[in-house]
């Protein structure tokens, strides 16, 4: 079989490729000609790049070094007060505060959210009115008309509403009505990013309404519910600080208090500061890799 080709070659010599001359070149024939070379590539030079680059960079260094010379703030202060009792127990009143805000509010929104997308006007227009009213209102306002809520209401339920709220209770129901409307549109947001062909499939399945949100439509709403909600989180944590006008030791409160006593105002405030960025720092990478986690099977999980 493998000599029918051969033989067909042979038989037909127009058929053969051509081959390049073994012998010498004829007289009078001229220089061979050769295969051009092949372009070389040359990378552009961004020389206006690198030397940005080197700019910014000698400027961060000029800065950290300022800062790190600088007698004024004071670091041995720093690291005295960072671990001290105080701050690390206004620390834990911050992260408890977090915590307890976002679960309440997010347990809010989504009611507000299910409110939002029910089929009754009715719900709609309270949902959307709750909305409206609490993202229009800031949010020290709203801590401080709590804080005074026993001016209007001196005794609800046959208690004191100054004993029922204290300072604690009232960073809590604040932030947490506050919350609930920004959490709300988060939720609904990510509820109507699902495709309804995904809600109809599940229904010709004969799937119940719970089990289609819990099985079909919440895991995928959260691909765009993670990322605001672990923005909503971080903002949180910062805007707990906000609670010190009403006297709740929390993190930024209680380096108030250490620098009133001691009046080094710049390195307690120097605490604080490093304390967020150390909590947002983490919070940021456990929402990176919840994102991945949500994101898995649709290209983005990187």
């Amino acid at each position: 079989m493998s000599s029918a080709p051969l033989r067909f070659l042979d038989a037909a010599p127009h058929l053969r490729p051509p081959t390049a001359p073994t012998g010498p070149a004829p007289a009078g024939a001229g220089p061979a000609k050769t295969a051009p070379d092949a372009p070389v590539v040359v990378p552009a030079r961004r020389t206006g790049q690198w030397a940005a680059a080197v700019a910014v960079l000698v400027l961060l260094g000029l800065g950290l070094a300022s800062v790190v010379r600088n007698e004024a703030f004071q670091w041995d202060v720093v690291a005295h007060y960072f671990t001290s009792t105080a701050v690390l127990r206004g620390l834990g009143l911050t992260l408890w505060l977090t915590a307890a805000v976002m679960v309440l509010g997010f347990a809010l929104g989504t009611l507000l959210a299910a409110l939002r997308l029910s089929a009754n006007p009715v719900l709609r227009a309270v949902s959307w009115g709750y909305v409206w009213f609490f993202r229009s209102t800031p949010i020290l306002v709203q801590l401080l008309f709590w804080f005074n809520i026993g001016v209007l209401y001196p005794r609800v339920l046959g208690v004191s509403t100054v004993d029922l709220l204290g300072p604690v209770a009232v960073a809590v129901l604040g932030l947490t009505l506050h919350e609930a409307a920004y959490a709300a549109e988060v939720v609904r947001g990510g509820i109507l990013s699902v495709d309804r062909g995904q809600i109809e499939a599940a229904q010709a399945l004969g799937l119940g309404r719970t089990r289609r949100f819990t099985r079909i439509v919440l895991p995928q709403a959260m691909r765009a519910i993670v990322p605001p909600a672990g923005n909503m989180l971080i903002g949180t944590l910062k805007g707990t600080s906000i609670v010190s006008v009403i006297a709740v030791q929390d993190l930024l409160y209680s380096t108030q208090l250490v620098y009133h006593r001691t009046y080094e105002v710049i390195p307690l405030l120097l605490v604080a500061t490093l304390w967020y960025v150390a909590v947002t720092s983490v919070l940021s990478v456990g929402q990176h890799y919840l994102e991945k986690r949500y994101a898995r099977g649709t290209g983005t999980d990187r």
